[in-house]
């Protein structure tokens, strides 16, 4: 038997699609961003929809996003893509219109746009990564921040009594009428990345049956955020964010 013959091409992890450029990408090593925009676009080039694809990046991590999948993209203020992305779908609504947001930007200045976005069920998908800090700005505490956990703003853990309690934003936006899709995936081994993939690409297809919004929430790391390596910063997330942000279909309407 060949090699050809037990390593299958729908069983590959780490091929790479043509729409990833060739640009370096300035993601720390172990961060999830690069996984997630693997997948992204994958999907995209396996439906076919590379010229009527529209992404929208904000600020954050993620700004640079347009550089290394090879799609139209429009640039949104700070939490604003929920807006731009609405304009644009209805102006075009034979594109499949996705945000691409960190939880410092979707989650605090962005949590107007996002729920209202999802309240009207605008017809978008909403790719929400939750690495429970700011990444790029130093590592402050962030909606999602755990409690207890150590950041930049809470070097003694974060209090409930102080700065709150986690937002469970993923939840929240299931229960408004207007979200068709809302689940919450992972990505740090082959099969949560096969799992998440399966999502995104529902989300992407429901976009285009005007069921609603589609809300896929990935949960991440930021090794250089924690302060982890990223084979440990892979475990304290599945020992600390997973069993409270718990994976999975949340709403599938």
């Amino acid at each position: 038997m060949e090699i050809k013959d037990i390593i299958k091409p729908e069983n590959k992890v780490y091929g790479k699609s043509p729409l990833l450029t060739d640009a370096v990408m300035h993601y720390c090593p172990g961060c999830t961003h690069g996984v997630v925009h693997k997948i992204i676009a994958e999907v995209i080039e396996e439906m076919g929809i590379q010229d009527k694809t529209i992404g929208i990046s904000p600020v954050g991590c993620a700004v640079l996003a347009y550089n290394y999948i090879d799609i139209d993209w429009e640039q949104s203020a700070h939490g604003r893509a929920p807006a731009l992305a609405t304009a644009t779908k209805r102006l075009n609504p034979d594109k499949y219109v996705f945000t691409y947001q960190g939880d410092g930007d979707l989650a605090s200045i962005g949590c107007g746009e996002v729920m209202h976005a999802c309240n009207r069920g605008e017809n978008i998908v909403i790719i929400f990564i939750n690495n429970a800090i700011y990444g790029m700005t130093g590592g402050q505490m962030a909606p999602t921040t755990l409690l207890g956990q150590v950041t930049a703003t809470t070097p003694y853990g974060r209090r409930a009594d102080l700065n709150g309690y986690p937002m469970k934003i993923t939840e929240i936006v299931a229960q408004l009428e207007g979200t068709c899709y809302v689940t919450r995936q992972s990505a740090q081994n082959p099969a949560a990345v096969r799992k998440a993939k399966k999502a995104i690409r529902k989300a992407f297809e429901n976009s285009m049956m005007n069921k609603g919004t589609s809300f896929v929430e990935i949960v991440g790391t930021c090794n250089s955020g924690w302060k982890l390596t990223p084979v440990k910063a892979n475990k304290w997330m599945e020992e600390n964010m997973f069993p409270f942000y718990q994976l999975g279909d949340i709403k599938d309407r």
